[in-house]
């Protein structure tokens, strides 16, 4: 285990110490947030509306919840139970970790709640609209680009960013199970379903 954590940590410093000038700071500090995705987001609504125009907000719902058992499990499980320290709270980096604005995040780090999400959600519309949208794979893309600010930014090891991919994807996929179950007993018919 021990060799892990250290080819984690090793990454780590290759990542976030690589190219770095501060309008790449700025601009990896503003794709972070959630503001910076509203387009597509709303984009990823007008694709569900035009998919499943009335039932749309079935699938609103199914990314509710993926969100929130991604973000809960994420946080408030992993986070308390393996207590690992961030990069930026790192005593033994202290003098290693690029930060941004100062920013360092929460004192744990294991999982990425960012990477979580923004999984579960790449996942679950991937699940939904792969049948209608065959190019909607590309929000993996988008996850990954997320996951990768989480670590230019100082606040997050690989090792946390794939942990909470893999924690979104669970999430996405229990979920998307549950609601073709729930579409199959309120028989909201096959077009919610891409099976």
């Amino acid at each position: 285990m021990e060799w892990i954590l250290t080819l984690d940590r090793e990454l780590f410093l290759e990542l976030n110490g690589g190219f770095r000038s501060p309008l790449l700071d700025q601009i990896m500090a503003f794709l972070s947030t959630t503001y910076a995705w509203i387009p597509l987001h709303l984009f990823l609504l007008y694709l569900l509306g035009v998919n499943f125009r009335r039932q749309t907000w079935v699938w609103l719902a199914a990314i509710g919840l993926t969100i929130l058992l991604a973000d809960q499990i994420s946080s408030s499980v992993m986070k308390p139970l393996f207590e690992r320290l961030r990069p930026s709270h790192d005593p033994d980096l202290t003098d290693k970790v690029f930060l941004v604005n100062g920013y360092r995040g929460g004192r744990y780090g294991f999982a990425s709640s960012h990477a979580a999400n923004t999984f579960g959600v790449a996942t679950l519309l991937w699940f939904v609209l792969k049948k209608y949208r065959p190019w909607i794979g590309l929000l993996f893309i988008w996850a990954l680009l997320v996951g990768y600010t989480r670590i230019y930014l100082g606040v997050h090891y690989p090792g946390d960013i794939l942990g909470g991919f893999v924690i979104g994807f669970l999430c996405a996929l229990v979920t998307f199970k549950f609601f073709l179950v729930i579409i199959d007993r309120l028989n909201l018919g096959e077009k919610l379903t891409s099976e």
